[in-house]
C-alpha cells in the first residue's frame, strides 16, 4: 500500500516537472475555496473596491503591497506582520517604512472573509487577490488567480533589504533582481508598467531631477524640482505617471520615451535590452495589458506555502496561536 501511495506521489511530482509547473506550485487552484468559502472572491473584490472609492490611490499601493510580499520569502503574507520580540516586521524595512502603505485595507478584507468563512482563507490569498481586483478597479487587466496560498509565522526584514529591488540600481542589476525571482527581463519592464499608477516620495527622485543628466527632459525636471527641493521635502509626493495617475494604461511607457520618467529605474528601462520592450508597450496598450496580467500571475505564484506549511492566520498582522488556525 505504501509502495502504491508513494508511486502516485512520483506521478504527480512527475507531471509538474514535465509541465515545467514547480511542484508546490501544482497545488494552487482556481477552485480552491469552492466548496469551503465559495464566496470568498466575491468578498474581497467589493471590499476593495469600496476602499479605491474612497482613495483612488489605493490601487497602486495594494499593487505594490503584493509585489513587495512576493519577493521576500514568496507570497507568503509575511509583509503583513507586525513587530513582536521574535519577529523583524518587514514593516520597517528601508523599502517599505513610511512608504508600503494599505494594510488596514487587506486586514479590512480579511476580517469580511473570516466572518463569512472562519479560519478558511489564508492573508496570502487576500492580498494576492486584492491586487488583481485592483487593477480592475482602475481601468487595468484582470487574470485568473489559483489559491491556495498559507501564511508564513515568519518575516524577514534583513530579507527584505536585499531582495527588494533599490529605486537607485542600474538595469543589469534590476534585471537580476527579477531572474532570481523566475521572472524574465520582459517581465520586469511589465511589472515596472504598474507606476502607471500612484506616487513617489521626493527624496526617490531628487538626485535624478537635479542630476542635469541627457536622460531627462529639462522641462519635467525643472516642474518637478518646485515640489523637490534640493533639500528639505523628502517625503513630497510627485505622480509617477504625470498623465493619468490614477487610471491603469500605458502612459508610463509613453513618458519613459520622452525622458520624462519620474525614476531612475523608470528612465533606465529605456536602456539597453529592455528599450525594445519600452517603445513596444508604449504604443501598445494591449501588448502591455496582456504581459502585465501574465507576470502578475508568475509573480503571485513565487515560492508559495502549500500543503501543510504554513498556517492560515486569523488577524493578517499577527501569528501568534491566540489568532491562526493550522
Amino acid at each position: 500500500m505504501k509502495s502504491f501511495i508513494f508511486s502516485l506521489i512520483g506521478i504527480a511530482i512527475l507531471f509538474a516537472i514535465t509541465n515545467n509547473i514547480p511542484v508546490s506550485e501544482a497545488q494552487l487552484s482556481a477552485t480552491f475555496y469552492n466548496s469551503r468559502c465559495p464566496n470568498a472572491a466575491n468578498i474581497i473584490r467589493n471590499s476593495i473596491r469600496r476602499a479605491i472609492s474612497r482613495e483612488r490611490r489605493m490601487a497602486a499601493s495594494l499593487i505594490r503591497l503584493h509585489f513587495h510580499d512576493c519577493f521576500v520569502q514568496g507570497c507568503d503574507a509575511s509583509i503583513l506582520l507586525d513587530e513582536t520580540p521574535s519577529i523583524q516586521s518587514e514593516k520597517t524595512a528601508f523599502p517599505n517604512i513610511n512608504s508600503a502603505r494599505g494594510y488596514e485595507v487587506i486586514e479590512a478584507a480579511k476580517a469580511e472573509v473570516e466572518r463569512a468563512c472562519p479560519g478558511v482563507v489564508s492573508c496570502a490569498d487576500v492580498l494576492t487577490l486584492a491586487a488583481r481586483d485592483a487593477s480592475v478597479a482602475v481601468g487595468g487587466p484582470s487574470w485568473s488567480v489559483r489559491l491556495g496560498r498559507r501564511d508564513s509565522t515568519t518575516a524577514s526584514r534583513s530579507q527584505a533589504n536585499i531582495d527588494l529591488p533599490s529605486p537607485f540600481v542600474g538595469l543589469d542589476a534590476l534585471i537580476s533582481a527579477f531572474d532570481i525571482k523566475g521572472l524574465t527581463a520582459r517581465d520586469m519592464v511589465a511589472l515596472s508598467g504598474a507606476h502607471t499608477l500612484g506616487q513617489a516620495q521626493c527624496f526617490l527622485f531628487r538626485g535624478r531631477i537635479y542630476s542635469n543628466g541627457t536622460d531627462i527632459d529639462a522641462n519635467f525636471a525643472k516642474e518637478k524640482r518646485r515640489r523637490c527641493p534640493q533639500t528639505g521635502g523628502d517625503s513630497n509626493l510627485a505622480a509617477l505617471d504625470l498623465v493619468t495617475p490614477n487610471s491603469f494604461d500605458n502612459n508610463y511607457y509613453r513618458n519613459i520615451v520622452q525622458r520624462k520618467g519620474l525614476l531612475q529605474t523608470d528612465q533606465i528601462l529605456l536602456s539597453g535590452s529592455t528599450s525594445a520592450i519600452v517603445t513596444d508597450y508604449s504604443r501598445n496598450p494591449r501588448t502591455f495589458a496582456a504581459d502585465f496580467a501574465r507576470a502578475m500571475i508568475k509573480m503571485s505564484e513565487i515560492q508559495p506555502l502549500v500543503g501543510q506549511a504554513g498556517i492560515i492566520r486569523r488577524v493578517a498582522a499577527q501569528s501568534t496561536s491566540s489568532f491562526i488556525n493550522n
